[in-house]
Formats: C-alpha cells, structure tokens, sequence
C-alpha cells in the first residue's frame, strides 16, 4: 500500500508538471507561432488566455464533479482530453484551430487538476507523510515554470514550435497507462448529492466572465465601460451562484467549506502571493531578454537557479520543518524571504551583472519552495473527506484568479510607467526597467497583504510538532 501510495504521487506530480510545462512553454515559442500561422498581435494573445479562461474557471466544478462522480475518473477523463488537444495543438494550421485546442486543453488540465490534491488527501492521512507529499507536489508546480522556459527555447529553436505541444503526447500517455493502476478507485457520492444544473452554470460564467474581463484589462484600460460592465456581470453571476448555494437542497458547492478558517484564510493569502509572484515569473524574463538582451533559452538557464533552490528546499527541508514548526509558521518565513525577492527586484540596474545583481534573486527565491506546501497544507486541512475534490478545486481556482489578477495589475501597471518614464525622455531600457520596478515593488506590497492575512487568519499548528516529539 505504502508503495501504491507514492506511486500515486508520481502519477499526480507529472500531470501536474505537464500542464505547468504547457502554461510556461507557450509563452517562448509566440513569435514563432505568430510567424508560422499568421496570428494578428491581438489575436496571439488568445493562444494564452483561451487555456486561462477555460482552466480558470471550470476547476471549481471539476473538483465537486470529482467528488460526486469518482476523482480517479474525473483525473483520466482530464488527461485524456489534456493529451488529445495537445496534439490537434501540434497539428494545428490556423488561428482558429490552435485557439480551439487551446481551449480543450484548458478544460483538460482544470479536470485532472482540480482533483489532484483532492487524491493526496485521501491517500496521505499521517501529517508528516501528507507534508511530504504536498512538498513534492508544490515542487512540481514551481519549477515546472522554469524547466518549461529553458525546453520551450531549446524545442522551437532545434525542431519547430509544434514540438512544444507533441511533447506533452508521451507524457500524457504514460500518465494515463500509470494512473489506470496507481489511483485508488472511488465511487463518489454520486450526482444526486450535488446535482445543481443552476450553481454549475452561476459559476462556471461567473468565472468565464471574470477572467476574461481581467485578462483584457491591459487592452480596454480598466475604467473603461467594457471592463466595468462585465465585471459587474461578473459579479452578480457569482453573487447569484452564492445564494443558490445558500439555498439549494443539494448545492454544488456547499458553504460549510468556507466556514473553515484554514480553507478560506489560506485561499485568501494564496490569490495574494501567486498575484505578487507573477511580477517575478514573467515580468524578470521580460526583464532579462528586452532590458538585458538574453534570448529564450538564456532567459530560461538565468532562472534554473530559482528552480534548483525551490526544489532543494520543497523536497529536503520544508516537509521535516513543516512537522517540526507547523505549516503557518513556516509560511510566515517563506512569505518573508519572497519580499525579499520583490525588495531587491526593485533595485535592478539597466545594466546589471547576474552574479551581483540577480543571483541573489534566484537564490532568495526558497522562499517559495517554503511558503507553498505550507499554504497547501492548510488550504486543503480544513476539508472533509467528502469535500476533499471541491476543496482541491477551490484552492486551484484561487491559484487561477490570482494569477490573471497578477497579469493585469501588475503589467499594466508596468506598461504605464514605462509610457510615462518614455514620454518624459528617458531611454527605452531605463524606460522599461522603471516599468518593472514599479510592478515588483506592488508585488512586494501584495507580499505584506499576504503575510498580513496569514498571520491575523491562520492558526498556529501545535498537533504536527506533539506529533514529531512523540515519534521521537
């Protein structure tokens, strides 16, 4: 069983490295893509934000379908459908036909993640175990992003940017042949626990609804009528789903879950950290190849560092700290270092040298291979069993509604600066860091929030270190 069990993480953990490996390794192949089908600038950004809206706002409804219908099902059907839209991706020959994929890919990866800590749950009931697992976990997910920069380069730059999609064809082959037989069987509640046609459709275009505005920010300006109309639309799409679940006989999302401090503090802290993070993940690569002069696979190996110090620390030292302080302290020390990070961000020269001015950075950086699989632990410890894939959705969802939030504020914010430091006379590069510097230094402000929110809403874990003294 023990062995089935770690098994089972592994199977999670590369599914979960194949979509961050797909979210990332877009991004360095766009002008290939561009140039290769004819996309126009706008019409580019729907390679992106396609996947976004999909993924973004269907994870909350796969985590309770996970629940109802079985979360080994609902994972295979996710990257099943994941694996057959990468390759309509790689094969595509129009705009239209990739933006297609995109989106089936999105409805994939919501699927397969929205129950995958949902499983962990279930399968690692003993904290240090559970610690362990969700390390491993969070490691996948946050140095996916940076193994994804480095292959995206090097496979568009050596093959054709096809390769960025059929990559993820064995991957998710050997995943599903995997996961046939490593993931415990459940039958689930069954739909008539949670059968809400209405809640469903609330929720999923309240969210659709609300990414969309939020992505396209940057190209309406955000007091303009088309930003501000949906998002009133929007909002009261959620505020509609909120009281259908307050009175619906078998709600989809059950409101108990948010009555759990853990649950809802830790989704709060973590839309505020993945927002701040975004101005480290993609705003330092621009940085590096507009400001710098890197090239893709440069940008890519400049931030193997980072990735390299999050793995050491998720995988050796958060899990045995996480037993011995608990999961909000140790948080609290991530959340710290990771203001750090934005703190030195914001005095990057023009011209810096990587060892003095960025190597830090990166190494700084542990902060996060800290702060997430604690912020996992708490996000998901609140959760009944027959609660777990709703639970893992919400937390995925949140992750998601961060992350687009981070784009629009902080690059917008970026972007203006830099137009106002460029009408004043300065230079593009001086222009274009005084841009990016603002973005860090809000990040580091949404950092404070963070700490602020987990220190105030989260409680102190004492059971972990009774635990680890007993064993002892």
């Amino acid at each position: 069983m023990r062995t089935s069990r770690w098994t089972a993480l592994g199977v999670l953990a590369t599914s979960m490295l194949m979509t961050v490996l797909d979210g990332s390794i877009v991004t360095v192949a766009m002008p290939a893509i561009q140039a290769d089908l004819g996309f126009t600038p706008t019409g580019l950004s729907w390679v992106v934000n396609a996947y976004l809206i999909a993924f973004g706002a269907l994870l909350l409804l796969f985590g309770r379908l996970g629940d109802l219908l079985g979360r080994k099902r609902v994972f295979l059907a996710g990257t099943g459908v994941f694996t057959a839209a990468s390759l309509l991706a790689g094969a595509a020959t129009s705009p239209g036909v990739l933006i297609a994929a995109r989106f089936l890919q999105g409805v994939g990866s919501a699927a397969a993640s929205a129950v995958s800590l949902g499983i962990l749950v279930t399968l690692f009931t003993e904290p240090r175990e559970r610690a362990k697992a969700f390390a491993v976990f969070s490691f996948t997910g946050a140095a996916g992003a940076s193994i994804g920069q480095v292959l995206g380069g090097l496979l568009t730059d050596a093959l054709a940017w096809n390769w960025i999609f059929f990559i993820n064809l064995p991957i998710g082959a050997a995943a599903l042949l995997a996961a046939l037989r490593a993931l415990p069987a459940d039958r689930g509640l069954g739909l008539r626990a949670g059968a809400d046609v209405l809640g469903a459709l609330l929720v999923t275009s309240g969210l659709m609804t609300g990414i969309y505005t939020v992505v396209k920010i940057e190209e309406y300006g955000a007091g303009s009528a088309r930003t501000l109309g949906l998002g009133a639309l929007a909002l009261v799409l959620l505020a509609g789903f909120a009281v259908r679940q307050a009175t619906a006989a078998h709600p989809l999302m059950p409101l108990r879950i948010l009555r759990s401090r853990s649950v809802a503090g830790a989704n709060l802290v973590q839309m505020l950290m993945v927002a701040a993070l975004f101005s480290f993940q993609v705003l330092v690569a621009l940085y590096l190849q507009k400001v710098q002069g890197y090239g893709a696979a440069e940008t890519g190996l400049a931030m193997l560092p980072a990735a390299v110090v999050i793995g050491g620390v998720s995988l050796g030292l958060s899990a045995r700290l996480i037993t011995r302080f608990g999961e909000r302290n140790i948080l609290l020390t991530g959340l710290v270092l990771l203001v750090g990070v934005l703190g030195l961000l914001t005095r990057t020269p023009v011209h810096a040298s990587y060892a003095v001015d960025l190597l830090p950075v990166m190494l700084l950086a542990a902060g996060f291979g800290l702060a997430l699989p604690a912020l996992t632990a708490l996000g998901m410890s609140g959760a009944k069993e027959e609660d777990a894939g709703l639970a893992s959705g919400l937390f995925n969802t949140t992750q998601q509604i961060g992350m687009a939030v981070g784009v629009a504020v902080l690059s917008t914010l970026a972007a203006a600066r830099t137009e106002t430091l460029t009408a004043a006379g300065s230079p593009a590069a001086e222009a274009l860091t005084g841009g990016y510097h603002l973005a860090f230094g809000v990040g580091a402000g949404l950092l404070v929030a963070a700490f602020a929110a987990a220190f105030l809403l989260l409680r102190t874990d004492r059971p972990a270190r009774r635990e680890l003294t007993m064993a002892a």
